[in-house]
C-alpha cells in the first residue's frame, strides 16, 4: 500500500571519513561534501531513481539503495511507502573510503521520516542504519555531523556520542581516481591481533579523540593504527606510500574508511602554507587529488518544499536544493 500526495523534501548528507588513525569501526567525521537527494511525484520521471555527479550511473530502479533504505524505513515503522521518485546528485565520490554507501542509506531513512511524518529519533536512525550499512561509525557522522564516536554496550546496542571537532583543524581528503570496494578491503584483514597491539591500539586511540577535540595538538607519531592499515598496505600501496610520507611530514593521516583515500586534520591553510605545499607535493607525487575541505557539523537535513530546514523560509544560503 502506498500513501498519496506527500509533501515532498530535499535532503542533503555529507561524506565521511572513518577510523581518523586508531579509531577502527569506533571514530568518525562528517565532511562537506554531500550527496542530494530530492523528492518528487512518481510520474513525473520513468525511473524510480535518477542520478547526476558521482551518481551518474546509479541503479535507477527499485533495487537503489537510497530507495532500499526508504522502504527499510516503512517496513520498521510500519507505515504506507509513499509513492515518488528520486532524483539524486552527489559530490562523494563512490567506492573511495569516503561513505558513499552510509549517505545513500541515511538519505533514504531521512528522506522517508520526512515523507511520511513519522517521529522517529535520530539514536533510532543510526541503530536502523547500522543494522542496513554494519558501520556506525559511518552512518552516524553522516546522520549528527561533527566527530562521532560509536560503541556497542554488553546487548550489542549501538552507543553514539557526537561533539564538533576542534576549529583550529580542517580536514584534508587525498582522493585517488581509482577504486576499492569496502568488501575486498575487509577480507584481506586479520582474525586476531596481538595482546600488546591492542593495548596499543586504544592508547593511540585515546590520543586521537583528545586531539581531534582540540585538548592538545596532534601527533603524527600516533597516527598508525595495528588493526587494519598494516593488513592493506600490499593492496595499496600508493594509499600507504602517501600516509607514510605525510606522517614523516608531520601531518596527522589516516587511511579513510575502507580506503583507498587518505584523510588528515591539519591546521587552517590560511595559518600553515608550508604545510599545505608539502601535502600538495606528496599528492601529486602518488597521483591523489587534493581536496581541503571543512567539517559538516549539520550532518543530514531535510527541508520541505517551501520552507527552510534552517530559516524556516525561503532563500537560506545554504539550502540543499542549491545542489540540484
Amino acid at each position: 500500500m502506498s500513501s498519496s500526495s506527500p509533501r515532498h523534501h530535499t535532503v542533503r548528507v555529507p561524506a565521511t571519513s572513518a577510523n581518523l588513525g586508531a579509531g577502527y569501526d569506533a571514530f568518525g567525521l562528517a565532511v562537506d561534501l554531500h550527496l542530494v537527494v530530492r523528492s518528487l511525484p512518481r510520474q513525473e520521471q520513468a525511473e524510480r531513481v535518477t542520478g547526476a555527479g558521482e551518481c551518474d550511473q546509479v541503479e535507477g530502479s527499485d533495487d537503489n539503495l537510497i530507495w532500499r533504505a526508504v522502504l527499510a524505513f516503512c517496513e520498521q515503522q510500519d507505515v504506507a511507502v509513499p509513492e515518488v521518485a528520486l532524483r539524486t546528485t552527489s559530490a562523494i565520490p563512490m567506492e573511495r573510503g569516503l561513505g558513499s554507501s552510509s549517505s545513500a542509506i541515511v538519505a533514504g531513512l531521512v528522506l522517508a521520516r520526512a515523507l511520511t511524518g513519522t517521529p522517529v529519533s535520530d539514536q533510532d536512525l543510526v541503530a536502523l542504519a547500522d543494522e542496513l550499512e554494519g558501520h556506525p561509525d559511518n552512518v552516524a557522522p553522516a546522520l549528527l555531523g561533527g566527530l562521532v564516536v560509536c560503541s556497542r554496550d554488553d546487548h550489542g546496542v549501538v552507543v553514539t556520542r557526537r561533539i564538533n571537532p576542534t576549529p583550529r583543524l580542517r580536514p584534508v581528503l587525498f582522493v585517488p581516481t581509482t577504486r576499492q570496494s569496502t568488501s575486498d578491503a575487509r577480507a584481506v584483514l586479520p582474525d586476531h591481533l596481538d595482546v600488546a597491539d591492542a593495548a596499543l591500539q586504544a592508547s593511540r586511540a585515546g590520543h586521537v579523540l583528545g586531539a581531534l577535540s582540540g585538548l592538545w595538538p596532534a601527533d603524527p607519531r600516533l597516527s598508525g593504527d595495528r588493526l587494519h592499515e598494516p593488513a592493506r598496505a600490499a593492496v595499496m600501496e600508493p594509499s600507504t606510500e602517501l600516509l607514510t610520507g605525510l606522517r614523516a611530514a608531520g601531518v596527522h593521516a589516516w587511511l579513510s574508511g575502507a580506503g583507498p583515500s587518505v584523510a588528515s586534520a591539519v591546521p587552517d591553510a590560511d595559518h600553515d602554507q608550508a604545510m599545505a605545499g608539502r601535502c600538495a607535493e606528496l599528492a601529486a607525487r602518488h597521483g591523489f587529488e587534493v581536496r581541503r575541505l571543512a567539517f559538516d557539523l549539520s550532518g543530514a537535513v531535510a527541508c520541505p518544499d517551501g520552507a527552510c530546514a534552517f530559516a524556516g523560509g525561503t532563500g537560506c544560503a545554504s539550502c540543499p536544493r542549491q545542489g540540484l
